[in-house]
């Protein structure tokens, strides 16, 4: 009983943590019931495509996550994505390995630049990360003279959306094993405390001993491999390189990071709860497709749930849940 006490308070204090979990319920329950409400029948395909769905965005999720839980946002994971890919492309038709190295290779670049820049010389993220997105695209389309780029490496393409057991594949296992290896490096290492000192307070961090600048960079190195690798990985896939992926996934990313209980103000979440959001994210995008919604339908339903995440997520919100919860606190231990 006094566990549940203990835990009942902590979620009280801070109730966006319930939000990757019952987030995810949701969605799962709704994505069960699709037939009751759609013309649709659902089988394990449904589940597979929406595993795929999954493996596209989760990288992008996690990678957008990190730094916001160091208080940052890494704007240019899609131009990173979209350069990534048209590289593999280009550079693994006859070995494919060469292709992941050089998308591996920009990812590093681009990580260890914007790190330096906005670690070193202080410069706010969201303009960094904006011109590096800018200009990843327009790099990305010099390459390819603005035209997409086809794959001719059905073996590759073919191996990386081959079932497993039914519902996975092996691009889908991959971004899952992403996941758990992140999450245990942050969570039985020194490095996962020391993300969410400097995004909580960074000067105190820097006070206390943590080597705040390194591990920016590292959170930006690590945000830009995992995009270049999902956008080299998603193009073998599709045989195809598309130098403009357009801000869907940018979008689609922010929505499964805030989903999984990452504050925008930084210093709060953990992999699991990305892990969560992109999962809902993935299903929500599998719905609306078994369901045949219109476009726009699907885009308005994304706005809003961005703004609702914000709204929860708000300062002055949050203010006010943590004075009702000791005004009903005293109350009862008064009673």
């Amino acid at each position: 009983m006094r566990r549940w006490h203990q835990i009942h308070r902590i979620f009280l204090s801070r109730p966006e943590r319930l939000l990757p979990t019952s987030a995810l319920g949701i969605t799962l329950l709704a994505f069960i019931a699709l037939p009751s409400y759609s013309d649709a029948e659902l089988t394990s395909f449904d589940t597979y495509n929406a595993l795929q769905v999954f493996a596209r965005l989760a990288p992008l999720v996690l990678g957008l996550g990190l730094t916001m839980l160091a208080g940052e946002f890494d704007l240019s994971v899609v131009g990173t994505y979209a350069l990534g890919g048209m590289l593999a492309v280009q550079y693994g038709g006859t070995d494919w390995k060469l292709g992941i190295a050089a998308a591996l290779g920009a990812g590093v670049v681009i990580g260890l630049t914007q790190g330096t820049i906005i670690a070193r010389l202080g410069v706010p993220s969201m303009p960094v990360t904006l011109a590096t997105y800018i200009a990843l695209l327009g790099l990305t389309n010099a390459l390819s003279g603005g035209l997409s780029k086809s794959y001719a490496n059905p073996d590759v393409t073919l191996w990386l959306d081959k079932p497993v057991s039914e519902v996975f594949s092996p691009r889908s296992l991959m971004t899952i094993a992403a996941f758990v290896v992140i999450g245990s490096i942050l969570g039985f290492s020194r490095w996962g405390r020391e993300v969410r000192a400097i995004g909580s307070d960074r000067r105190a961090s820097r006070v206390s001993g943590v080597q705040s600048d390194r591990v920016l960079i590292g959170l930006f190195v690590t945000s830009a491999v995992l995009a270049a690798t999902s956008g080299a990985l998603l193009n073998y896939s599709l045989g195809a390189a598309n130098p403009d992926p357009g801000v869907q996934p940018l979008i689609l990313a922010a929505a499964g990071a805030l989903l999984g209980g990452v504050s925008l103000s930084g210093g709060h979440g953990s992999v699991a709860g990305l892990l969560a959001g992109a999962l809902t994210v993935a299903f929500l995008a599998q719905i609306v497709t078994a369901a045949q919604l219109p476009t726009y339908t699907a885009q308005l339903f994304y706005a809003g749930l961005l703004a609702l995440i914000v709204v929860v997520d708000a300062p002055g919100l949050q203010r006010a849940w943590t004075r009702g919860t000791i005004r009903i606190t005293s109350r009862k231990v008064l009673t």
